[in-house]
């Protein structure tokens, strides 16, 4: 009897996909995909051996089960759940052989429960030499139907030139997307047709080029004629001139307000054109700043060809093409995140996993790049290098305070950076005097008073909280104690303001320094780290309409910042500040400045990428995804609160668990608090825990109060608060 991969519950045989046509077109696809960095043989082999366990009797009856047809025709029992995955991994280890054995075993164990480990205590029976074992057991009940299929397995002998053992883990995710995605879209196309007609119609990136640079062009026309429009039309001409430069790392290093955002995107589009690029892949540190950038292009290029792929995503903003396009980055621009971005290069899960081949050949433009955490520093590195090295990746690194990336040389786009800061130099940074002597809050306070239109910035949400305690009405706080949805209609109401020139304060978090599009005549910064001060400052007189310069403030505050990296920058700044040389405003100072900071850091990831590169093959791949986080998310909980329009999408949560669609509602809905402060308040009642077997480990606001100027009033619970969270 034929023998089948996947079937459509009560539907005729005709509905039923036979193994043969889903092991080809799989194996087609991938190879398609693959291709882009020479292993095309390596996905088509892992193509056909991936499913080859469906070829048992068990799952055979499984797939008659589940269309109501009669066990007794297949004469086999068959269990609800068959494992297919292991036949093909052992098949791979023992037929094939060696490193390529291997690594088509790991993709074929591995195309739906995610990357194994070779051997790990952690991952136990999940462990790929443990279920060799297993598969080999179920490859003994279809050796002969392997067999038929043999003449297909071309299996490839060798890796590519570009793998070694250093970059061996990253090469095996790449093909284990390509994979991945390639099974998802054929098991699509035959479950779900009308699903996959969806991904089709995104406009070519000779088409994108064309509308932004009649977009540029309009933009020219309708500017004013100023030094610093005029420096960014220099700037937009050095992009573009280096467009058409060799496929690489480049840096992109203006100070701020000089026009990063779209003198980037003028390279990358040209660049992608030029050589032949499939997509350009927006990478943003923070959520709270990607909605601004991802605006702007969706108003150049037409909502259709932008995907965002983020946490923070605005269901609103979201059709199901989008939501189509976020599974496989398919799509010619997208705005992502630095978690999701880098992450996903050292996942395991398929889920994460599946969009890594869609990097390949892709112009990716790292927006602030000095907000890597230093944690992960040379695991990013690592991965950039490779990237443009071995997989056709032009990556541009842009930001006004460029850091110094251990063993990267990008090539500078600006000419002459130093003589571009001192073109658009449009404050007077003032330093304190003594940066051990610290000013109280109340005197900040009594300062900022003294100002119409004033910014401060300081380390903390603690901080945030005591000096906006001491500001006049109408003050504006901002922090993350606020939620998504509120800190973006409080930042909309900030431009508002500034823009009719009407009196606004706003005492914030960091959470506006990177790439918020604010311009204020007067900044005040607590000391931190000197490319944060740098940062602030480009929040000020940002479009150089003062009629002289505008004035940033840095000033000691009552406390230090929080201990941890945040204390490590401010260090490094007061050693910076020794120097006679020490000017905030020349890109080289930030040379220096990195790598104090760098080496001031305990760890920069180094460990780690020797533990996942000192035994290739044998790599650790679920249990370094699982410790490679930007974020620690066990560090901190998200808290849904009573907010705007969430309170409705709290009563569905409450009546119907949590479906995807609640959950996008509610994440603009969310702050995120130390665990050991929620442990605390839901054992005294303030939060409280949703229905644990509707919605298991999902927090929501209870008795503590959200204010509609401050957000979740935390420190009215008189508990220890993690300063950390900006």
């Amino acid at each position: 009897m034929p023998k089948y991969a996947h079937s459509l519950p009560d539907q005729p045989p005709a509905k039923w996909q036979t193994l043969d046509d889903h092991l080809f077109a799989t194996a087609e696809k991938a190879r398609i995909f693959a291709a882009p960095f020479s292993s095309g043989e390596w996905a088509d082999a892992a193509g056909w051996i991936h499913d080859l366990g469906k070829a048992a009797p068990e799952f055979q009856a499984y797939l008659v089960r589940e269309n109501g047809l009669d066990d007794a025709e297949y004469d086999v029992p068959g269990n609800a759940r068959v494992n297919h995955s292991s036949a093909g991994a052992a098949f791979a280890e023992d037929e094939v052989k060696g490193i390529p054995g291997r690594t088509l075993a790991y993709l074929a164990a591995g195309h739906h429960a995610g990357l194994p480990d070779w051997f790990s205590d952690q991952t136990g029976g999940a462990a790929l030499s443990a279920r060799l074992e297993e598969g080999r057991e179920d490859l003994k009940r279809i050796r002969a139907i392997v067999t038929q299929w043999s003449n297909q397995i071309q299996t490839p002998s060798k890796a590519p030139p570009f793998v070694k053992s250093g970059n061996y883990h990253l090469w095996v995710r790449m093909l284990y997307s390509c994979l991945v995605d390639a099974d998802f879209l054929d098991t699509e196309a035959f479950i779900n047709p009308r699903q996959t007609s969806g991904r089709s119609g995104f406009s070519s990136l000779a088409e994108l080029k064309s509308r932004f640079d009649t977009y540029m062009i309009q933009k020219a026309a309708d500017c004013k004629k100023t030094p610093v429009n005029d420096m960014r039309q220099k700037v937009l001409q050095a992009c573009r001139d280096a467009a058409v430069n060799k496929q690489g790392l480049y840096s992109l290093t203006v100070p701020t307000g000089g026009g990063k955002t779209l003198s980037g995107m003028a390279f990358a589009l040209d660049h992608a054109v030029c050589h032949n690029k499939s997509r350009v892949i927006y990478v943003i540190p923070y959520t709270s700043i990607i909605e601004q950038t991802a605006s702007i292009l969706r108003d150049i290029f037409g909502d259709e060809n932008v995907i965002e792929h983020h946490s923070n995503l605005d269901p609103e903003k979201e059709t199901e093409r989008s939501r189509l396009a976020a599974e496989n980055w398919d799509a010619p621009v997208i705005v992502t995140t630095n978690v999701q971005f880098f992450e996903s290069l050292y996942a395991a899960k398929s889920s994460r996993c599946r969009k890594l081949h869609n990097i390949v050949n892709s112009v990716v433009i790292l927006d602030e790049a000095q907000l890597i955490p230093p944690q992960w520093l040379i695991p990013s590195v690592d991965a950039i290098r490779e990237l443009t090295n071995s997989f056709g990746v032009t990556i541009l690194l842009s930001t006004a305070t460029q850091p110094a990336l251990p063993g990267l040389t990008p090539a500078e786009i600006v000419p002459h950076p130093t003589e571009l800061y001192e073109t658009l130099r449009r404050t007077d940074i003032i330093l304190p005097s003594d940066s051990n002597l610290p000013m109280q809050w109340a005197d900040v306070a009594d300062e900022l008073k003294q100002h119409e239109q004033v910014l401060c910035i300081v380390n903390s949400r603690r901080d945030c909280h005591d000096l906006f305690k001491l500001m006049p009405e109408g003050t504006i706080h901002l922090s993350a104690l606020m939620c998504g949805q509120h800190r973006s209609e409080k930042i909309r109401e900030i431009k508002e303001l500034l823009r009719e020139g009407k009196p606004v304060r706003v005492v914030s978090t960091q959470l506006v320094e990177a790439g918020v599009d604010i311009d204020f005549p007067v900044v005040y910064r607590a000391l931190g780290g000197l490319d944060s001060i740098a940062q602030a400052a480009g929040r000020c007189n940002r479009e150089g309409k003062l009629a002289g310069k505008g004035q940033v403030h840095v000033f000691v505050p009552p406390k230090d910042p929080p201990h941890g990296l945040l204390a490590k920058a401010a260090a490094t700044t007061r050693e910076m500040g020794a120097l006679a040389d020490c000017d905030p405003q020349r890109p080289e100072t930030f040379t220096r400045y990195f790598e104090l900071f760098y080496s001031r850091a305990n760890d920069t990831g180094n460990e780690f990428i020797k533990y996942l590169q000192k035994d290739t093959p044998n790599i650790p791949f679920r249990t370094a995804a699982a410790r490679f986080k930007f974020i620690d998310d066990t560090a901190q909980r998200p808290v849904i609160v009573r907010y705007g329009d969430s309170e409705p999408w709290l009563e569905r949560l409450q009546f119907a668990g949590p479906t995807r669609e609640i959950m996008r509602r509610l994440q603009r809905y969310t702050v995120n608090m130390p665990s050991r402060m929620v442990d605390a308040m839901l054992a005294d009642g303030r939060l409280a825990s949703v229905d644990e077997k509707k919605a298991p480990g999902i927090v929501v606001q209870a008795c503590i109060k959200y204010d509609n100027v401050t957000g979740l009033d935390v420190y009215a619970a008189q508990l220890p608060v993690d300063d950390l969270i900006v």
